[in-house]
């Protein structure tokens, strides 16, 4: 004779007693992911137009840079240094990567476009508006990037307080410049933005431009 086995039914506040369980264990999810994986940044200036427009959101890869260093062309969100943002406590910023450690940055070649090592960038997404577009640099200049830290630029060139405007800046006190005043460090470097997620209708991935392919390394 076989004996036959029918599950219990659980008790019906058994959900309730586990539920708060499951969403501990969520938030901790959500927290780590925040923290090491993924993180979500909205943009609150026009130093990106019109790549990055004020009030989008983007999605920062955080994890990316714990494997290897900044490439050229890439968006980056970085810690920005004491010097340019006046902030003890910190502040996010976000531009794109021009040059690296041991890069040659120069502007310009006769047809107004950035060189990095010789090689002239088509800058597409350089901010236009109305049919008039950005300078490639509001100021001529020829540096190169010390190692272990990057030349950082917002597409909107105008209206940027990037490695440009530091550059100048520092030449009012020392007429050579002080390329430390004017670069980041690799190490200040928070994540790899690379899609725009809101608002939908401007959704779109941050891919590096085709044109930094050609650039040879220092």
């Amino acid at each position: 004779m076989i004996d036959e086995q029918t599950d219990k039914p659980k008790p019906r506040n058994s959900f309730w007693r586990e539920l708060p369980i499951l969403l501990g264990v969520a938030v901790l999810v959500a927290v780590l992911v925040r923290a090491f994986v993924l993180q979500t940044f909205y943009i609150p200036s026009p130093s990106m137009q019109h790549t990055l427009d004020i009030n989008d959101r983007v999605l920062v890869n955080k994890l990316v840079y714990d494997f290897r260093d900044p490439h050229r062309g890439e968006v980056l969100v970085f810690r920005a240094p004491f010097e340019w943002s006046n902030n003890p406590d910190g502040e996010d910023f976000i531009k794109r990567v021009i040059g690296v450690g041991g890069d040659h940055v120069v502007c310009c070649d006769p047809q107004d476009r950035l060189m990095v090592n010789g090689h002239p960038l088509d800058e597409p997404y350089i901010f236009s508006e109305n049919g008039i577009r950005d300078r490639a640099a509001d100021e001529e200049f020829d540096i190169t990037v010390p190692k272990g830290r990057l030349w950082v630029m917002g597409d909107h060139r105008s209206a940027s307080g990037d490695s440009l405007e530091h550059w100048e800046q520092s030449k009012a006190t020392n007429p050579d410049g002080d390329i430390n005043l004017a670069t980041i460090p690799v190490d200040s470097a928070v994540g790899r933005a690379f899609t725009v997620f809101w608002p939908l209708d401007r959704a779109k991935w941050l891919s590096v431009p085709d044109t930094y392919d050609g650039v040879p390394n220092s």
